[in-house]
C-alpha cells in the first residue's frame, strides 16, 4: 500500500484540496481500496466526505494517536493507495503522518510566506526519514510568480514536483459538491494536472 502524507506547518496551502483529489485520482485509476485519513480537527475532507454521493474512496477522521489502527484497517482491506490530510501548527499529528508515508507532500502558494514557511515541513520530513516533495499550488495562471517559486524552492535542496497546480474555481466548486475536480470537469486542465501529478506520484522516479 502506498501512503501519501500531505503535510504544511502553514494554513491556507491547500492540503485539504490536494489530498481530496488525489485520493480520487487514484480511485478512478482503478486502485482498489483507496482511503482518505482526515488528522484535521476542522475535518474538511470528512465534511466533503459526507457530501458525496459516491461510497469511494472511503474517508476516515481520526487523531494522530489513531492514525495506525486506520492504515491498518486499510491494509486489511487490500487498500492500494492511503492519502493523509493533516493539519497546520500541529507537529505531533504531522510527524506522526510523516513517519508513516511513503512520500510527503508539500503544498506551497507562490507567495513569500508560503515559501518561508516550507523549511519547518522539510525539517520535519528530514527528521522523520521520509522523502518529500514540493507541489506547487494554486498558481496564476499568468505571471512569473511559478517560475520564480520554483527558483526559491531550489534552495531547500528538495524535490520539486514537475507538475504545478493552477489556481481555478472548479476545485471550490467541485468540492462543495463532494466531487473532485476530475469528476466535475473531466475534459478540464485541472482534472489533467491531478492526473499528471498522480502519476508522477506513482512512478518508479519517486517510489
Amino acid at each position: 500500500m502506498k501512503i501519501i502524507a500531505v503535510i504544511s506547518q502553514k494554513g491556507g496551502a491547500g492540503k485539504t484540496t490536494l489530498a481530496i483529489n488525489l485520493a480520487v485520482a487514484a480511485e478512478l485509476a482503478g486502485v482498489r481500496s483507496v482511503t482518505l485519513v482526515d488528522l484535521d480537527p476542522q475535518a474538511s475532507a470528512s465534511v466533503w466526505g459526507d457530501n458525496r454521493e459516491a461510497l469511494a474512496p472511503r474517508v476516515e477522521s481520526a487523531q494522530a494517536n489513531r492514525l495506525q489502527q486506520c492504515l491498518d484497517r486499510a491494509r486489511a482491506d487490500g487498500g492500494g493507495f492511503t492519502v493523509i490530510d493533516t493539519a497546520p501548527h500541529s507537529e505531533t499529528a504531522a510527524l506522526a503522518a510523516a513517519r508513516a508515508a511513503d512520500l510527503i507532500l508539500i503544498p506551497c502558494r507562490p507567495a513569500v510566506l508560503d515559501l518561508h514557511a516550507i523549511g519547518t515541513t522539510i525539517d520535519l520530513a528530514r527528521l522523520a526519514g521520509t522523502p518529500a516533495a514540493v507541489v506547487l499550488n494554486s498558481i496564476p495562471s499568468r505571471g512569473a510568480l511559478a517560475d520564480e517559486a520554483a527558483e526559491a524552492v531550489a534552495g531547500y535542496e528538495v524535490t520539486l514536483a514537475p507538475v504545478r497546480i493552477v489556481q481555478r474555481a472548479a476545485y471550490v466548486h467541485s468540492l462543495t459538491c463532494g466531487k473532485s475536480i476530475q469528476e466535475f470537469e473531466p475534459r478540464g486542465k485541472g482534472a489533467e494536472e491531478i492526473d499528471r501529478l498522480y502519476r508522477w506520484i506513482c512512478g518508479p522516479a519517486v517510489f
